[in-house]
This record gives structure tokens, sequence and C-alpha cells, in this order.
């Protein structure tokens, strides 16, 4: 059996030109970067015409099982097309951490790819890291602007910018800098944040223009003064630099499917510590070049799913036709407690007492959003019949059909009847798109209101110094602001280590900060951390080139 990258590496691609021009895009439009990969100017957005319909592929709380939301996204996309309707997919770009620590590379995998996958997985078009060096100007203005006499009164103790990288590094978590005397600048206890983390990543995603993306980058709150006033990017002078390294990130990638599919790769904030989608110029251009944009969110629906519809949908005004929740058996039988070494069994009774953990997403998404949704089943051959009878069966009880899917060993052939659910669902089912709470209640309140609503928990406990942050961001003027959670993806509670679908818990918030650029309020559960770390053996010790320059072992 062919790996994932001997898959990709195997393909025939087509040249950018041949995807852009099939797609309707001019060349006069396209910034090439070698003969797979190219930039889109950011004018297709003035396109006439109506938008494609926006779907949305989410999935069941993750396992160690694996679950294949991208794969199935890009397998949808490429289902689609072979069913004749024009269609472009819109992704997240691969952050390194992932890619060299334990969960590997983002490019979908089998026969639904996204090619060169190598490419996409590694340094792409360079995006992370204009990013990131956008992040580290500012911090490094911040710290030069105390040291230089600190005209803006800031208090060094109260800065909240950090500097970031794009990998997995616990080692710069916490850290002491400024050392070394008086001409090296002001000591203080600093961190580093994955890029992925940082709210720069946050507010490229969010922008939808250049214009706004300054604005955005003005209000990103560095630090306090001593009398307590916020200290913004704007302040320190730092947005037209940040910007004009921007400036090209910001158009969205333009790479291929395995089967010749229009994807657009752009941006890839995490969906467990941000707010876990591609761009808003990359989802919107994709409403603009198809009839269908087939989009994801990450990790889990309480997770990514929420954040897009909670926020992104908020703020860039968009309303998803149809959402795909993607399961496997294999994985619901672990939410029932079967361990991984026996998921190869038939096993009705582990499957049954996983399977409410699907039910609740599928219940936040037709109930709380009031939106159509299939569940789609990917399948491995393990899989009997009677399980999946049993998941059809429940999901039914809910209104909800199951298709199976079969994208990863069959691409777009395996997804066609997926593709005739979601066509049906946008065509005939009318949707009442709906909020899980209101941006007019308190900080307090839009926290409970996931808890309670979207997580099924009974309770939210604020510890005092979350509560001080809370009442201190809403006399500054920030209340108002949607709430981003950073949880644990492998629970619907703040402990990873309770699966399926609880009920009765209580969810700690341990801290509350404002990305006033991003234009969300970040609450803390747990003991989710900004920075990753590498596991006992990372991805990367597989990882190496041929004399020829050919990639191994990447995914």
């Amino acid at each position: 059996m062919l790996s994932d990258i001997e898959i990709a590496q195997s393909a025939v691609m087509r040249p950018i030109t041949e995807i852009a021009a099939a797609a309707g895009i001019p060349d006069d439009k396209l910034e090439q970067y070698g003969r797979y990969k190219a930039k889109l100017d950011l004018s297709l957005l003035d396109r006439t015409g109506e938008n494609g319909r926006l779907v949305l592929v989410t999935a069941i709380t993750p396992t160690p099982a694996g679950e294949g939301k991208t794969t199935t996204t890009i397998g949808l996309a490429d289902g689609l097309k072979r069913i004749g309707k024009r269609v472009t997919v819109a992704l997240r770009e691969p952050s390194l951490g992932p890619v060299f620590g334990i969960k590997g590379g983002a490019a979908g995998g089998g026969y639904a790819q996204v090619v060169p996958m190598e490419d996409i997985n590694l340094h792409f078009t360079g995006d992370f890291h204009a990013i990131g060096a956008a992040n580290n100007l500012l911090a490094a203005m911040l710290d030069n602007h105390i040291y230089q006499g600190n005209a803006l009164n800031i208090d060094p103790r109260t800065v909240t910018w950090k500097r970031c990288v794009d990998m997995n590094d616990r080692q710069l978590r916490f850290v002491t800098d400024g050392l070394g005397g008086k001409i090296n600048g002001v000591p203080r206890e600093d961190g580093f944040d994955i890029t992925v983390a940082s709210e720069i990543m946050a507010v490229f995603c969010l922008s939808d223009s250049i214009s706004d993306l300054k604005e955005r980058l003005s209000r990103i709150v560095v630090a306090y003064t001593y009398a307590g006033e916020a200290v913004t990017a704007g302040q320190l002078g730092a947005v037209g630099a940040m910007a004009a390294l921007l400036k090209d990130a910001l158009k969205p990638n333009l790479v291929q499917t395995l089967e010749g599919t229009p994807a657009l790769v752009h941006g890839g904030p995490f969906a467990n510590i941000a707010h876990g989608c591609n761009s808003v110029l990359a989802t919107k251009m994709a409403l603009k070049l198809g009839d269908y944009a087939i989009t994801e969110a990450g990790f889990g629906a309480d997770l990514g799913a929420e954040k897009f519809l909670d926020i992104k949908c908020r703020m860039a005004g968009l309303t998803p036709s149809a959402v795909v929740i993607v399961a496997t058996v294999r994985a619901l039988k672990m939410h029932g407690g079967l361990p991984k070494t026996a998921l190869g069994e038939e096993n009705l009774e582990a499957l049954e007492k996983g399977l409410p953990n699907l039910l609740r997403h599928v219940h936040n998404i037709k109930d709380v959003y009031r939106l159509p949704s299939v569940v789609a089943i990917n399948r491995f051959p393990t899989d009997t019949d009677k399980e999946i009878a049993l998941v059809i069966e429940k999901c039914k009880e809910l209104g909800v059909n199951v298709v199976l899917s079969e994208v990863w060993a069959k691409g777009g052939e395996g997804g066609e009847a997926l593709a005739e659910e979601v066509v049906r669902l946008c065509e005939e089912e009318q949707g009442d798109f709906t909020y899980s709470y209101s941006l007019d209640g308190t900080i307090e309140e839009k926290i409970t209101a996931i808890v309670q609503r979207i997580y099924g928990g009974r309770d939210v406990n604020i510890l005092p110094a979350a509560q001080k942050q809370i009442e201190r961001l809403t006399a500054l003027g920030f209340g108002g602001l949607p709430v981003c959670m950073a949880k644990t993806q492998y629970s619907f509670t703040d402990d990873k280590n309770v699966p399926g679908a609880p009920e009765g818990f209580t969810v700690t918030i341990r801290n509350v900060r404002v990305s006033a650029g991003a234009g969300f309020l970040v609450a803390l559960t747990g003991d989710i951390m900004t920075m990753p770390g590498l596991p006992k053996k990372p991805a990367a010790e597989g990882i190496d080139v041929t004399a020829d320059g050919r990639i191994t072992g990447l995914f």
C-alpha cells in the first residue's frame, strides 16, 4: 500500500495556469510561485454575479483512531466535480509544529489530497514566515520603545505581546530576556507562542482587504500603561511596516487536488487555541470561483465549527448552506471506551456508548445553529454492516442522513454519494442560521452559553484572576466581542481524558484576554498552552531527503 506522500509524488500535476484557466482566472490575476503554485490577485473578489454555496466540513471529537476531516473535504470537492459541479475547496495551511511533531501534515490523505503536498506542508509560499516576521517586528518595536525612554509610560510587567516561531518548542514557553546589561534591553519575563496561535495569524485570516488588515493591526493591544490604559500597535507606529510584510502573503494561494480541482490553501490558526479557519479572503474567493465552495474548520465541531459559525461567519457575513459532520466507526468505538488495539473487531456495545459524541455534534449543528447537515462515515475495511446500520439508525432519529465516504481509497469517485447529498441539502433544505449566543450578553454569559449549549456542560467556574480580567476588559470597552475558547480538542470538557458525551461537568476558565485586532476575546481553559511541545518520538525523526532532492517520510 502506498503512503500518502508516495501517492502525492506519483501524481501527474497540471500546470497551475491550466487549473486557473479552468476556474476562469485570467493570467493577469495569477502570480506564479513555480509551476504548480500561485497567488491570486485580490481584485478577483470584485467579480460581479452570484456567489456559490458555502459548505462547511467538521467532525466528531478527535481520537487517536483518526477521523479524516481534511481528506473528506477534498474528496467531497472532487466528488462534486465528478457529478458536474463547478467547485473550489478552501483549506488551512499546515503548521510546521504538527508536521514535525505528532499529527503530521494536513494536505489530506490517500487519493484525496491537495498537491504539491511537500511544498504545502513545508515552506509553501512563505505566508507563515511573513506572519512570524510581522509578529516579531511588533515585539521588537515594543521593547525598543520601552528601552528608548518609554514615552507611552508602558508598565513592562503588563506586556502581553509574545514573540512567535512556527515550531513546537516547549523550551520557549517561558523565558527571561533583555539580560546582559543596559545596552541589551530592559530585563523582563517573556515567552513565545507558536505562529498559528499569534494574533497576527487571526488578524490575517479575518481581514477582507489591506485596509481592513491595517485597521485590525492598529487595534492590537500589546501592553498596558502604569495607569491601566491599553497600548496598541497603532500607538507604537508599527502598522505600516507590519502591513508591508503581510501584503503579498494576504493573497490566497492556488493549488490543486489530485484530480485537478482548484484549491485555495491560505492561513492556518489552530482551532484549540485560536479560531481554526482558513482566511476570509480565501473563502470569499472560493465563493466567487465556483457554484460550491467547500471548506473545513479545525478539530471537532465544538471547536472549529463553533468558531467558524460564531466568529468567522458573524464577522464576514457568511451563511453556510450545509454542514458535513465526519465520523468513523473506529473513533466512535474509542469514545465508547474501546482501546485502539481492539478497533478492528465488531463491537456494537462500545459503538453505542460512543455514538452520543456524534449525536451531540449533530444536535448542535441542526438544533442550535439550525443548519442542514449530513453525517459522512469515513469507512474502514473493518467496519461491519451492523455497525454502519447502528450509526444510520441513531442519526435518523435526529432527522439527519448518513452517507458512506470512501474518498481515501477512491478519491472523488468515493465521494460522489456524499456530493449528491450535499447538493440535495443545498437545493432542497432551508436552514435558519442562528448563532449560539448573542453579542449583547456579558462575557460570562457568552462563555456559559458555549459551555452549556455546545459542550453540554452544566456550569462554568471562572477563577478569581480570570474574573478580574473580565471586569477590566469590560471596563475597557471589550465586553461586546465574541469569545474564542481555548480548550482541549480531545473532549467536550476541559479535561482531555474525558471522551464521549459527558454531562453535568464544569469548565474552568483560568485566563481571559483580548485579541482586539482579531476582534474577539480568548478564554483559556484547563491546561491548554499556546506553545506545544514535541512528543517523545517526533515525526521529524522519520523525515529525510534523498540525494536527488526527493523528500521521504513526511506523512
